[in-house]
């Protein structure tokens, strides 16, 4: 009768819900609640949703009805949680529904269903908190919200505007979780590059010395913390040009995910992107002049209402001489309470389809292409993975994010471990991969 309440828990969409997701759960684990990945035997469980698309809310609410056909006390928190009449018109047995970032709201769901019994043993958890990922990398969001309006995005709705932390509050964890064997760090936000905009920059005390709430200012102390600092989501403003000496110099990774999302000024206009007209191939020749070895990344949609084959066209010929090394694509989906939705004619799925495979196509040569110039260079490679048995281990270079990039597969005289860096011989290209052996530790 005194065991700790067991928690099952579903966490669901990018990696800023991911964050949440380990929020929540640090939480639990400090009131000393049990966590388990099986619904069935747990206490309640916990659907962390994501609400960007229609498809993503799909599966949010498949995710909840699993949850409650398995266990029955189900609390929904999340994307999905900011309308949650949806929530409750396909599931109105759960518990509560909570919107994003709504911490409190959820404990106290949690504390009404399942109280606490508190162990201080079982209550003990490490200073950086529970983490929902392995443990050589670890997500650092800087910012809430966005203050950009999109027209096919419904984030602003869901998550409010940007709401930034403060300089010192973020390197205090991320020195956290650098004491805690932390190797890289993978900054998240919704809008990375517009970071301390709405704290007009104001400084905070770290250490020895104020420090401003500034895109630039925090990367460059990042960069001291003498691990791996990977930038996403960073949209194309002027001041991003700053950052880029510190990666010539090895303070950051030569890394910039960057949400291009189109290359047509019509397109981008009716998508009202931030930064859409900044001349984004002229900047793309200076940053790999100042940086040779910066990897670029980005995702673009294709099908947009309105989208001409005129249009298409520029998009294609734009990679071509923009020449990215990873990208993604999606095939435009009409959200409920975007405004895209009603701005042109709708994109015929089946012209959807056949761009989305002919822009693949185009891009599948250019990362192939760019992979095959890395033959016989040395790469610095983390070790994600290890077959104990082949010897064969899995890994990433500096240009590859986890989860979304390419995989470095490794040979090795000696064994490797998990969250290592060894310097790899690259032996051999495929479409988005590479190969070697490793040559240094």
């Amino acid at each position: 009768m005194n065991r700790s309440p067991r928690i099952s828990f579903v966490s669901l969409g990018c990696p800023k819900a991911l964050v949440d997701s380990e929020r929540i759960i640090t939480r639990l684990r400090a009131e000393g609640y049990e966590l388990t990945r099986e619904h069935s035997g747990a206490d309640l469980a916990i659907v962390n949703t994501c609400g960007f698309l229609d498809s993503a809310q799909a599966e949010s609410l498949q995710a909840i009805g699993a949850a409650m056909a398995e266990n029955g006390k189900v609390i929904v928190t999340g994307c999905m949680g900011a309308e949650p009449e949806k929530v409750r018109a396909a599931h109105p047995g759960v518990l509560a529904v909570t919107g994003p970032q709504q911490y409190e709201g959820v404990l106290e769901a949690v504390h009404r269903a399942a109280p606490p019994a508190h162990d201080p043993y079982a209550g003990l958890i490490p200073p950086e908190g529970i983490k929902l990922t392995p443990r050589h990398y670890a997500y650092l969001k800087i910012s809430e919200g966005c203050n950009n309006r999109c027209t096919f995005c419904i984030i602003p709705k869901l998550r409010g505007d940007l709401a930034s932390r403060p300089a010192a509050d973020v390197l205090r964890e991320a020195e956290r979780l650098v004491a805690a064997g932390v190797k890289e760090l993978l900054v998240i936000s919704q809008d990375t590059s517009a970071y301390g905009v709405d704290l007009k920059y104001a400084p905070s005390r770290w250490k020895d010395r104020e420090v401003r709430a500034k895109f630039l200012e925090l990367a460059r102390e990042l960069g001291e913390l003498g691990v791996w600092v990977r930038l996403h989501y960073v949209y194309p403003y002027p001041h991003v040009d700053e950052v880029i000496p510190l990666m010539a110099e090895g303070k950051i990774l030569p890394y910039l995910d960057v949400p291009f999302q189109h290359a047509s000024p019509a397109v981008l206009k009716r998508m009202r992107r931030p930064a859409a007209q900044q001349r984004t191939l002229e900047r793309i020749r200076v940053w790999r002049d100042i940086c040779p070895s910066l990897t670029i990344r980005s995702t673009f949609i294709v099908g947009f209402p309105g989208e001409t084959e005129g249009d298409f066209s520029l998009l294609l010929d734009w990679l071509d001489e923009a020449q990215l090394d990873r990208v993604g694509c999606f095939r435009y989906e009409p959200v409920a309470g975007a405004v895209a939705n009603d701005l042109a004619v709708p994109v015929p799925d089946t012209v959807k389809e056949e761009r989305y495979h002919r822009f693949m196509a185009r891009q599948q040569a250019i990362s192939q292409k760019r992979l095959k110039r890395k033959v016989g260079a040395r790469e610095r490679v983390i070790i994600d993975e290890v077959d104990t048995k082949s010897g064969v281990a899995k890994g990433r270079s500096r240009g590859d994010a986890p989860q979304i990039d390419g995989t470095v597969f490794i040979s090795s005289h000696r064994p490797l471990r998990v969250g290592e860096i060894a310097t790899v011989k690259i032996e051999r290209a495929d479409d988005y991969d590479l190969h070697g052996t490793v040559v240094g530790y």
